[in-house]
């Protein structure tokens, strides 16, 4: 199984898997979009193993594009690992004190966030798709962990995966307005006059939410890879029966 590994220490085990010819389905993570529910449990059985878990200790959400996130708890160990309907409904980002659990989020061209702090035990993730970026989910959850939390956002670490590239991210006039009126996000965005279409830096708008909510910019580390470009990249907007990566944390015990 490849696996980006961002950071493996004593305390923590962060990282995306790529796509694989030589594992099931190309080592596609997703039970919403595969061919084989099984193949995708075997997949995520040998990233349990590499984690030196087990899949009972995932967390998924059905994640729908939403500026939705949830703390979780010892409770929802193993939620969504073997089975959608256990997932977390409607959640877009997950976050936790503690240590042990793997907490997961499933990206195919959407931004991954990964995160975690150096005065607590807080890990978490976050899908941000474009539909996630223009509702500020990162930005929202950023300031929810500083303002309900008592997190320091000077603390927090960020990793942002692997996702569709500037150049591979074209889009209308409507969906550039939408980057438009955040008003900060021109800075990346490019326009194409020949095609009439608009560029967007999804991973660099994620970094400047995640500085905004003031993270600072040494603490925030970036993925260039793109999805859509790189042969160990599931894009749906290359393949819309593509699989998915899995970007993963785990603050171990």
């Amino acid at each position: 199984m490849k696996i980006n590994t961002y950071i493996e220490n004593e305390r923590l085990l962060t990282g995306m898997t790529m796509k694989d010819k030589a594992e099931p389905e190309n080592g596609n993570m997703a039970l919403h979009a595969c061919e084989s529910a099984d193949h995708v449990r075997s997949n995520r059985q040998q990233l349990a193993g590499f984690l030196g878990c087990s899949p009972a200790d995932f967390v998924f959400a059905n994640q729908t594009h939403s500026a939705n996130f949830h703390r979780v708890t010892e409770g929802d160990r193993g939620r969504g690992a073997d089975d959608r309907e256990t997932a977390i409904p409607e959640t877009d980002a997950l976050y936790t004190f503690d240590s042990g659990i793997v907490l997961c989020t499933l990206t195919a061209d959407c931004v991954p966030v990964i995160f975690y702090s150096d005065e607590n035990s807080l890990t978490g993730v976050i899908h941000s798709g474009w539909q996630g970026t223009v509702k500020e989910i990162t930005l929202k959850l950023f300031r929810h962990l500083q303002l309900e939390e008592q997190c320091d956002p000077r603390r927090i670490h960020v990793q942002i995966g692997a996702a569709l590239s500037q150049e591979k991210f074209e889009v209308d006039e409507d969906v550039y307005i939408k980057f438009h009126d955040l008003g900060y996000a021109d800075e990346f965005i490019e326009y194409n006059a020949t095609t009439n279409k608009y560029h967007i830096d999804n991973q660099l708008t994620v970094q400047k939410q995640c500085e905004l909510a003031g993270i600072p910019a040494e603490n925030i580390t970036i993925d260039r890879t793109c999805t859509f470009q790189s042969a160990e990249g599931f894009s749906y907007r290359e393949d819309r029966k593509a699989g998915r990566h899995v970007s993963f944390i785990q603050r171990k015990a």
